[in-house]
């Protein structure tokens, strides 16, 4: 799944994409110390600056050096929405004209980011706004980073980021090639430092993939947007499914716990009169018994183009209590947001047709039976 879209890169090279190593490598290569590399790491992942002129420590003549061979921040802020919960989103446009979302949520004592991997995706959810236009191409690495370190700079100076999820717009096990090396960056001490235990990866289900992932040896959380208890119902509502199955997915699964020790997250988007009947719930509780496991239900964003809706708040803790009863650890996600659209790919869809007002979404059909 690697092989996929290229990535299209600025013609310049974003400074951060190049890891420790390369940089003290660059640094040596210029004549300067290796533990130059370290200074300037520390001025982009801890320090949020905007420049180059703003590593004070930095020898003035390196700083010139850097600013010809590298670039910041080449992405352009296209829109930025604060919801009244202090949830921010931000519209990217990167180098080549495309258009990807990242997000801030601040919760009590949590800061989390949540990230796009690549522009759309191809995984034909079909009640997902990400999908809605195809799939264009991969994110690179750099592009990647570019979204955590500007969500980082919109946190006022007491605030830390605690969490990142990769769960924003695409499928992030079919861009692992550009994704590890950005999540090195977030976990690494030199980087943002943030621990692999605080970072969580989802993906739709992509079994090798995630042995790939869990041969890194880190651990990194893992969540499995599995949506229904059964092949007949997940072949319909997750496009991709058809191509793996749940039995694969669920070996895959084990396998992720059974290497980083890590219990894994399944993703349940709950949509009325299609997934969340009691007897669905039962079914979910018997596919994961007896396994270290937890499931997230979400209830579903709204999406004007698709005829999905969530379910009532009673149907929602009926389901949630069903899975408890039979063992299974279940909890409600807290929507974030909701009043600025801050589901993946809602925001990218409305520029979308703002620009193509003829433009018709793929999946913005009737569900096949």
């Amino acid at each position: 799944m690697d092989t996929g879209p290229l990535s299209a890169e600025p013609p310049i090279r974003r400074l951060y994409e190049l890891s420790l190593a390369e940089l003290v490598a660059w640094c040596e290569s210029h004549g300067e110390g290796g533990y130059r590399a370290r200074q300037i790491r520390r001025w982009l992942f801890g320090k949020r600056v905007n420049s180059f002129d703003e590593m004070h420590d930095v020898p003035a003549a390196l700083r010139q050096k850097l600013a010809e061979a590298f670039t910041l921040f080449p992405a352009r802020v296209v829109s930025h929405q604060v919801a009244r919960d202090r949830t921010e989103k931000l519209l990217l446009e990167l180098s080549d004209g495309e258009w990807i979302e990242c997000v801030l949520m601040r919760e009590t004592s949590r800061r989390t980011v949540c990230l796009s991997t690549q522009v759309g995706c191809a995984m034909g959810c079909v009640f997902c706004a990400s999908g809605m236009l195809g799939l264009k191409r991969n994110l690179s690495t750099g592009e990647i980073l570019e979204q955590i370190l500007r969500l980082d700079r919109l946190l006022t100076g007491d605030e830390r980021l605690t969490n990142v999820v990769i769960m924003g717009i695409g499928e992030p096990m079919a861009n692992l090639k550009n994704l590890l090396p950005a999540l090195d960056s977030m976990s690494d001490p030199g980087g943002f430092g943030l621990g692999a235990r605080r970072i969580t990866v989802s993906t739709v289900g992509l079994p090798d993939q995630m042995r790939k992932l869990a041969e890194t040896g880190k651990q990194y959380n893992l969540a499995v947007s599995l949506h229904a208890p059964n092949d007949e119902l997940r072949d319909r509502l997750v496009k991709v499914n058809r191509n793996t199955g749940i039995p694969a997915i669920l070996d895959a699964a084990d396998e992720y716990f059974a290497k980083t020790g890590r219990r894994v997250t399944f993703e349940y988007v709950l949509l009325s009169g299609m997934n969340d009947s009691a007897e669905q719930a039962l079914e979910l509780a018997e596919l994961l018994r007896n396994r270290e496991a937890h499931v997230n239900l979400i209830p579903m964003n709204g999406v004007t183009e698709l005829p999905f809706v969530e379910p009532t708040a009673p149907r929602t803790r009926e389901f949630c209590s069903i899975l408890e009863a039979h063992g299974i650890p279940a909890t409600v996600r807290k929507r974030k947001g909701a009043d600025i659209d801050a589901a993946c790919g809602q925001l990218r869809l409305q520029r979308h047709q703002q620009v193509n007002p003829e433009l018709v979404p793929l999946n913005a059909t009737k569900l096949e039976s």
